[in-house]
Order: C-alpha cells, then sequence, then structure tokens
C-alpha cells in the first residue's frame, strides 16, 4: 500500500535553494523505489521571508508546518540581514519555528565516515572510528528564558539579560529521549552541565540522575562542560550519546561535527511529543558561494535519510540514501569542502546527479 506523506520545504537563503532542489529529487527516486508519495508545499523562512514579508517567520508558514508530516529546512542567514534588531533577523523565525512545533530536542549525529577521515583536522588515530550523538535541549534554557534584553540602569549604564532557567518537566522530557537514543547505540550516555557552579545545572543533574533509575541498562556518566569540550578534541571515541541543556549544546555540537572534517556532511533532526519534526543540515547558508553551484548537497540529503527514519518510520528508504552517500564517496566524488588529492572535484548539481544514478542502479 503507498504511504503518503506531506512534506514542507523550507529553502530558506543563500546555498539552500540549491541543495534542497537536489534533496527533492533523491526523495522522488527514493519514493519510487518504496511505494512512498511525497506531497512538497514550500514556505518562507529567513531572509527570504523577511525581505517578502518584513518578517523572519510569517504566520503562514508556520501553519503549513503544522499542517504536514515532516519539515525540510535547508539554510537561513546571511550578511545582508546581520544588521537588523534581534526580532527581525533570520535566526529569531528559526527560534520560532522551533518554539511553535513544541521541538525541544535536537539530534546531531557526527559519525567519521572513512572516506572523509583525512578531511578532518585531528590525527587519524584519534578520529579514526568515532561515531557521537548529541542531544541538545531546544526550546529552554538561556535562548529562551526570562527576563532577556538590554535595559538601561538607574546610572544610565546599559545592562545585557539573559536567563538560563529549566524546569523539572523541560530536564525530564530530553533525558528521556536521551537514555532512549543511547539505549539504540551503545548503551553510554555521558550528560554535560557546569553543575559545580550553575544552580541551573545543579538541578538538571539531579534530574538525570533520577531518570536514569528507570534505565538500568544504560551506563550514565556526567562531566563538566568545559571539561566535555577538551574531551572531545583529547579523545572523542570516549564518547557514545552526549545530553545536554541549549547552549552548551549548540557549542558542543559544532565542535563534534569538526570531528568528522566538514560541517557541510552532517544532518540533524529537532523533534516534539508529536508532530511534525524539522530536518536540517547543521552547516549555514554559505553565501559567500550561493547560485555557484559549489554546495555541498550531502547534509541536505542525510538530513532527508533522519527525516525518513525519525520522523516518518521509513528505516529502509532512510538506510539506502545512506549506502547510496557512501557509494558516492567510495567512487571518488567530492565538492570543493570534503576535497582532497586525486579525488573528482564536482559541484552541487553534479554531486545530485551522481547520487540519482547510484540511486537507481
Amino acid at each position: 500500500m503507498t504511504q503518503q506523506y506531506r512534506i514542507t520545504l523550507l529553502p530558506g537563503d543563500g546555498i539552500g535553494p540549491e541543495i534542497l532542489t537536489v534533496t527533492v529529487e533523491v526523495l522522488k527516486v527514493i519514493g519510487k523505489q518504496f511505494d512512498i508519495t511525497f506531497e512538497f508545499q514550500k514556505g518562507l523562512i529567513g531572509g527570504a521571508a523577511i525581505d517578502e514579508t518584513s518578517e523572519p517567520l510569517p504566520s503562514e508558514t508556520l501553519e503549513l508546518c503544522r499542517n504536514s508530516d515532516a519539515v525540510l529546512l535547508a539554510a537561513i542567514g546571511g550578511y545582508k540581514w546581520d544588521n537588523l534588531p534581534r526580532l527581525q533577523r533570520p535566526e529569531t523565525g528559526l527560534l520560532g519555528l522551533r518554539a511553535g512545533l513544541n521541538l525541544f530536542a535536537n539530534l546531531r549525529p557526527a559519525t567519521i565516515l572513512p572516506q572523509l577521515i583525512d578531511a578532518s583536522s585531528l590525527k587519524k588515530e584519534v578520529v579514526e572510528g568515532v561515531d557521537i550523538m548529541v542531544v541538545r535541549e531546544l526550546t529552554g534554557g538561556v535562548y529562551f528564558g526570562q527576563p532577556k534584553g538590554i535595559f538601561t540602569t538607574e546610572t544610565g549604564e546599559k545592562r545585557g539579560v539573559n536567563t538560563m532557567a529549566y524546569t523539572e518537566t523541560e530536564i525530564d522530557r530530553i533525558a528521556h529521549v536521551a537514555f532512549e537514543a543511547a539505549r539504540k547505540r551503545r548503551g553510554k550516555l555521558c550528560s554535560v552541565d557546569k553543575a559545580n557552579v550553575l544552580d541551573v545545572s545543579q538541578l538538571w543533574r539531579d534530574r538525570v540522575i533520577t531518570i536514569s533509575e528507570t534505565y538500568p541498562d544504560i551506563e550514565l556518566s556526567h562531566m563538566y562542560v568545559d571539561n566535555a569540550a577538551m574531551q572531545l578534541v583529547r579523545n572523542p571515541k570516549q564518547f557514545d550519546t552526549i545530553v545536554t541543556g541549549n547552549l552548551f549544546g549548540d557549542i558542543l555540537s559544532d565542535a563534534a561535527a569538526m570531528l568528522t572534517g566538514s560541517i557541510g556532511m552532517l544532518p540533524s533532526a529537532s523533534l516534539g511529543s508529536t508532530g511534525p519534526g524539522v530536518f536540517e543540515p547543521v552547516h549555514g547558508s554559505a553565501p559567500d558561494i550561493a547560485g555557484q553551484d559549489k554546495a555541498n548537497p550531502l547534509a541536505q540529503v542525510l538530513s532527508a535519510a533522519m527525516m525518513l527514519r525519525y520522523g516518518l518510520n521509513e528505516a529502509a528508504a532512510a538506510d539506502k540514501i545512506e549506502q547510496s552517500v557512501l557509494a558516492v564517496l567510495d567512487q571518488g566524488y567530492r565538492t570543493g569542502d570534503i576535497m582532497s588529492h586525486s579525488m573528482k572535484l564536482v559541484g552541487c548539481q553534479e554531486m545530485g546527479d551522481v547520487l540519482l544514478k547510484v540511486l537507481e542502479s
């Protein structure tokens, strides 16, 4: 029986439209092979939305996303909008999308592909075999806590304020996601906090320990965030699954991403308890190469695979995409960001064409 899914596409800015075009073609091919029908609908977000509607997240876009089975987001932002007031910047649209869909869990894999191990800035013996999943809390913490803003004190001095806050409920639900993720992997979970100086982190640690009693099969450890940053570079293979708050997760997941050699290869999934998830590459909009056919579409393609696996429960289709990406890399095809000696340099569109041929073979 044919499975039908409504997918909202958010091309966004910079290289976003290019990499999403490749990904849609991949999904069309995979749909035919696995008896899946995709209904695609497009929405505006980020700079593109600002230019057309003066808002980084129009209400029409949020409604489109809510009425879909999953959301594929490409990239947002660029120099053009950097000097706008905070509430009008592209990034505010992204935060609004996460909050509007109640996406509290961000899954960020960082896996060393054997074909790209020489692209890493670290020694081969340090990164070979690295396979980390960072589970980041996405709708709480310092990015959403109140009060926040820039205020003028009684003496006339300006004072910037952001509040890092978590409730037990917010911590408990992300902890459950992380323990379940660790259960599907190698059974090890490291909770990262700063409990030695932050009260909010002490509550985080206390709740994670309490939730761990429900998962006796999972080996739980704790690490302060500064040490975790150092250990990711020193000995990344010690980590399996990491769970942490919004700010720490933002920083550590990018650090973990660079272990792999290129942030242009890494997908992510943002999930809630119910409703559609958002699946997006972790790289930015790269406005300096937009429209030049230089972008690497593989992180976006792998984000579609995560959509199939985590959002639509189509694991076999996800496997096929991931295996095809590895096959293309085995054949020596590389975009500029992952190019190395003796490999075949291709652009965004040609990388997509090669991938389609592998999928159809």
